[in-house]
């Protein structure tokens, strides 16, 4: 007899190892998968995606299993692959395993799998069943489903909003707005994100650095990404300085500066560009240009401009919101009216950090259902 609350427990072990190696397995999502032992309560093994993205988690649970694995139950986040890459499919190991019963939390839309994996289970006389806290399973996989469903990079919007709805001070650099709790919060998002992308008037504003600076992580920074039409991004910034140890690109319009190309190349700068005007490049081209260079997570932390402009086009899957207390007074930059763009999102968490609030909003598309 099936226990369905020993299959969400195990599921949710699983969901949660998957959860260690998101932002860190390239164009692989971060799959958790867990081995139950024939007596249905004893785990014998578990694995979760390596950093790159290789072994897949299903061949470390299986390894560590070993024979204990034969008529035991299999726990995986994601659909098993089926599919010969640079490793054998993962279903075809779960066979030769003597796995008896395969639960999944969710099917994978890769064409190259997409029903395929669980075809080859059944095919075997395996049990399969699907949909197991398949809601809860989609945060640590979102940023994967949304590249091979909508062929772009999952985008996050972060902003820090004063008491009085401001995001900064003008003509001041870096105004803290956040307590240091939320900030570390805010570096553990890069970590987890493939890129950061901030508009050109954030670079002339602030000379920010964008790094992961949470010990432990500093190997951790996501590639930053400019968006600079007229590559108008100073060679003394700091993105431009630090380019040759954290990846530094720029999104410009064609046919811009060609002196000023072959500067920032030089600095160790990567240039991509597409169609545009002098002063706008659309998130359309942004997000096609870092799909095709193999980015699945884009973290937003643009000011005003870029922000309404993402939001304005429905180019925003989730946004994340440190609200403080702290006044900035008449000199403040506003924030984007959220109370408007938030209306199509859903509150998935709220928490507070010290005097901080946070809140977590996102945008569930009809192909990518909780």
């Amino acid at each position: 007899m099936v226990d369905k609350i020993a299959d969400c427990r195990f599921m949710a072990a699983a969901i949660r190892l998957a959860s260690w190696h998101i932002g860190q397995t390239a164009e692989n999502p971060s799959v958790g998968a867990i081995i139950v032992a024939s007596d249905g309560y004893t785990i014998v093994g578990h694995g979760v995606t390596a950093k790159g993205g290789r072994p897949h988690a299903e061949t470390q649970a299986l390894a560590m299993a070993g024979e204990n694995a034969r008529n035991g139950t299999a726990y995986v986040t994601l659909e098993p692959c089926s599919h010969y890459g640079k490793t054998p499919p993962c279903a075809d190991a779960l066979v030769n395993a003597g796995i008896k019963r395969v639960v999944i939390a969710r099917l994978d839309p890769d064409k190259r799998v997409s029903g395929r994996g669980v075809k080859i289970l059944e095919n075997a006389g395996i049990i399969v069943e699907t949909g197991i806290l398949a809601g809860k399973a989609f945060e640590g996989l979102s940023a994967y489903l949304t590249t091979r469903e909508l062929s772009r990079p999952e985008v996050t919007l972060k902003m820090a909003i004063s008491a009085d709805n401001g995001i900064g001070i003008k003509g001041k650099q870096n105004v803290l707005i956040s307590n240091e709790l939320s900030r570390s919060v805010s570096h553990m998002m890069r970590a987890k994100n493939d890129a950061i992308l901030i508009g050109i008037g954030t670079v002339l504003a602030d000379n920010p650095e964008l790094t992961c600076r949470l010990s432990g992580l500093e190997d951790r920074s996501p590639v930053r990404v400019v968006v600079d039409p007229e590559l108008t991004m100073p060679l003394d910034c700091q993105l431009v300085a630090t380019a040759k140890t954290i990846p530094t690109w720029v999104i410009s319009r064609k046919n811009g500066n060609e002196q000023k190309k072959i500067e920032l190349q030089e600095k160790g700068v990567k240039l991509l560009e597409c169609d545009g005007s002098k002063t706008t490049i659309s998130p359309e081209q942004i997000l096609r240009i870092l799909f095709e260079n193999n980015i699945s997570s884009v973290l937003i932390e643009g000011g005003a401009i870029t922000a309404r402009t993402f939001l304005d086009q429905k180019a925003v899957d989730k946004v994340v919101l440190f609200r403080s207390t702290i006044m900035l007074g008449d000199d403040r930059i506003s924030a984007p009216d959220f109370k408007k763009y938030l209306a199509d999102f859903t509150k998935i968490e709220q928490a507070e950090f010290g005097k901080d609030n946070y809140s977590e909003w996102r945008l569930l598309p009809e192909c990518l259902p909780e």
